[in-house]
């Protein structure tokens, strides 16, 4: 089935309802992606998946953010509490070996949760470096300040997931950790040099693109403003930051996908986003909310699609 609609879609609930039914059979969208409003018992979220694949086809995707720490969608009492990433960059210190090993374990049993249940994308790991001055949107969701320690822990989660056979979104290309306001409220804006970022913020994703790894994975837009680099544009909606930074810079080829459309940071209506975003180079867009007009708002201003740009 070819795709029609470039956009991952959040639900209202823990099923389908009948106009969302109708909605799916006709924008046929790439995915959804579930949140914790979605989810309460195993049982319950694998007839969800299965409902959604019923409706859009055994390839769509279905999509969670399943980092462990504060951002975990499944939970105790039904799923294990997972540690946080920044638990494993003291262990990469000491003895980078171990700790790779330790995460692609830790990831390749959040992996093994998510395929049981019909899961085929979680939205990460994090690469993004933590700043302790900085907002603590990032804070322990970052393995490490450290560019190496990023990038090496980054791609032991990716094969960790792979080797569950869940698909991992690197985020948020291309880095989030500076910004000083949270961009799910605010636009954050970054002063540092290109010559700084290119250093630091920028480094774990350069690093991880040049893995084997990097061709098996999508990667998640910051919607961050780098003002020495495109001071009127956030990355997702600046062909300066994707086609230059993060395609030809940092050198990542595969699927781009914007973060949520309806976080504060980007401005505009959906079509005056979608448009901003799809010309700047983004291969996908979320929507998250679960708000039906919104979808339809989204969908109908949406492009055509080719599920071959899937398989980058």
């Amino acid at each position: 089935m070819t795709a029609k609609c470039p956009a991952v879609f959040g639900i209202s609930g823990q099923a389908l309802t009948v106009d969302e039914i109708s909605f799916l059979k006709d924008a046929n969208p790439v995915g959804i992606i579930l949140f914790a409003r979605n989810v309460d018992t195993p049982d319950q979220v694998k007839r969800l998946n299965d409902q959604i694949k019923n409706i859009l086809g055994s390839e769509a995707h279905i999509l969670v953010d399943q980092e462990g720490g504060r951002v975990q969608r499944l939970t105790p009492p039904h799923w294990a509490q997972f540690p946080a990433a920044e638990t494993f960059g003291p262990v990469w210190q000491e003895n980078p070996a171990k700790a790779a090993e330790d995460v692609k374990k830790h990831y390749e049993l959040i992996g093994n949760d998510l395929a049981a249940l019909g899961f085929t994308v979680d939205c990460a790991p994090v690469l993004d470096l933590r700043f302790d001055w900085a907002h603590d949107v990032i804070g322990e969701r970052s393995f490490s300040e450290d560019p190496a320690c990023v990038a090496d822990l980054g791609r032991a989660a990716c094969e960790g997931l792979l080797a569950a056979g869940i698909t991992p979104v690197i985020k948020h290309i291309p880095g989030h950790g500076r910004a000083l306001v949270d961009s799910h409220h605010d636009l954050p804006e970054v002063d540092a040099s290109k010559e700084e970022l290119a250093q630091t913020d920028f480094a774990p994703f350069k690093d991880f693109a040049k893995s084997e790894v990097a061709h098996h994975v999508w990667a998640m837009t910051a919607h961050v403003v780098y003002k020495d680099i495109d001071p009127d544009h956030p990355a997702t909606c600046s062909s300066r930051m994707i086609q230059t930074v993060i395609r030809k810079e940092i050198g990542f080829s595969g699927l781009l996908i914007a973060d949520d459309l309806d976080m504060k940071a980007l401005r505009g209506s959906y079509r005056e986003k979608l448009e901003r975003c799809f010309a700047a180079g983004c291969d996908l867009i979320l929507q998250c909310d679960g708000d039906l007009s919104k979808m339809q708002e989204v969908a109908g201003a949406s492009p055509a699609f080719s599920s071959a740009k899937l398989n980058l």
